[in-house]
């Protein structure tokens, strides 16, 4: 099995060095990951400037592109042969919620799934991060189990694993995302010259974070996995705006 190995805290991260360790004892994995840290990236594709390839000693593929740049290039220039699946991560950190819209941990598995390939990105929940190991095993298992029984192909595996032993996860959860306050605000100060800056403030406390949401299951020490669809469309409004548009 061929799996391509991407992420957005960049080729150096430890996150992704634990999970293509664990995923090549079964695999033969390949990685092509940002040469720096592009957390917030989202789905964004580099169209002004080239992308440009640096080979590592130790076989990992830099970029200077985004997370999404990355997938694309991989798998259309770089690849011999179409890998089987994309797996992104390990995040340092959460992609729970709304935080998805802008993770580029979770966009360079959409991108692979846009180029028709089993996909799934993987972070890790903490905040002194200590268990990688944790959720490079859970790679693993997930990864199996897509091999073995494969999914619809219109959706992405999220899965958030909280940074814990691995004897102290309680077990996996399929949920939802669930939804932020709106984000605190911007943080304003002056650079070293004296000219205003500003810093994007901490993400807002959670709204939605009840039974089922992937908050929920990870604040109770479960492997939260959320199926992804790329398709926005908001179906269940598409009666409701047929009557707006009518009426005006």
């Amino acid at each position: 099995m061929n799996i391509l190995i991407s992420n957005d805290d960049g080729v150096h991260a430890p996150g992704i060095k634990a999970l293509a360790d664990a995923l090549s004892a079964n695999a033969n994995i390949t990685v092509v990951a940002p040469d720096r840290n592009c957390s917030g990236a989202s789905n964004s594709l580099t169209l002004t400037n080239p992308l440009r390839i640096n080979r590592l000693e130790n076989g990992y593929v830099a970029v200077n592109g985004t997370p999404t740049d990355c997938v694309h290039l991989a798998i259309r220039e770089l690849y011999q042969q179409e890998p089987h699946m994309v797996v992104s991560g390990i995040n340092a950190g959460a992609n729970l919620g709304d935080d998805t819209l802008y993770s580029g941990t979770v966009a360079a598995a959409m991108e692979g799934r846009f180029l028709g390939l089993p996909a799934m990105a993987i972070s890790l929940v903490g905040h002194q991060l200590a268990h990688y190991d944790t959720a490079a095993y859970y790679a693993v298992r997930l990864v199996a189990g897509l091999r073995q029984y494969p999914l619809a192909a219109d959706q992405i595996l999220n899965v958030n694993v909280p940074d814990l032993p691995r004897n102290e996860i309680k077990g996996i959860k399929v949920t939802r995302l669930g939804v932020r306050h709106r984000a605190e605000d911007m943080v304003r100060t002056t650079d070293p010259a004296g000219r205003e800056i500003f810093w994007l403030g901490p993400p807002g406390a959670e709204q939605d974070a009840g039974e089922g949401t992937d908050f929920a299951a990870v604040a109770a020490g479960y492997v939260s996995i959320t199926p992804l669809t790329v398709d926005l469309t908001a179906y269940r409004q598409i009666a409701q705006l047929q009557d707006w548009i009518e009426k005006i």
